[in-house]
């Protein structure tokens, strides 16, 4: 039996449609992959931004490793402040001739009783304005080291030419 041409045409359709291989569009695909590629970059990034304070004005310096994770003591022109609680007005504690801060000392205490993990690292990191003195700056490194926190880092602001390791 001779078979007509649309037949043919159908048979021919049918033989297509019983490919069972499957195939990728490859373009589509490649551009689903370089968009989660830019997006893993943009936020797999190693440097640690801490929140500044508006009243806070940091000073510019270089340095070779990011800091730790620690407790952030903010220092401004007018108030103390610990992990963003206020402590102490600035200018008691420069009234004060004693070489500590005794609100501060208390709070530092109460934070590592609170949080065990917290006494492990045994770390600050003083956020201070670039304008305020250096005796309080001092007080401020003494207190810390009389309440068990030794690990003392300093937050700046990076300068343009400076190596950064993670």
């Amino acid at each position: 039996m001779k078979l007509s041409r649309r037949a043919k045409r159908m048979q021919a359709h049918h033989a297509r449609k019983s490919d069972r291989n499957a195939s990728l569009n490859m373009v589509s695909l490649m551009d689903i992959f370089t968009i989660l590629v830019f997006f893993l970059l943009v936020n797999a990034s190693s440097s640690q931004v801490l929140p500044t304070p508006k009243n806070i004005v940091l000073p510019s310096a270089s340095s070779e490793k990011s800091p730790a994770r620690n407790l952030v003591i903010a220092v401004n022109r007018d108030v103390i402040s610990l992990q963003g609680k206020p402590v102490m007005k600035v200018s008691n504690a420069m009234k004060n001739s004693d070489k500590t801060i005794k609100p501060l000392f208390l709070a530092l205490k109460k934070l590592a009783k609170q949080d065990k993990t917290i006494t492990d690292k045994k770390g600050v990191t003083i956020m201070g304005d670039k304008d305020i003195p250096y005796a309080l700056l001092k007080k401020i490194m003494l207190t810390s080291a009389a309440a068990e926190f030794t690990r003392l880092s300093f937050a700046v602001i990076q300068k343009a030419g400076s190596n950064e390791e993670g």
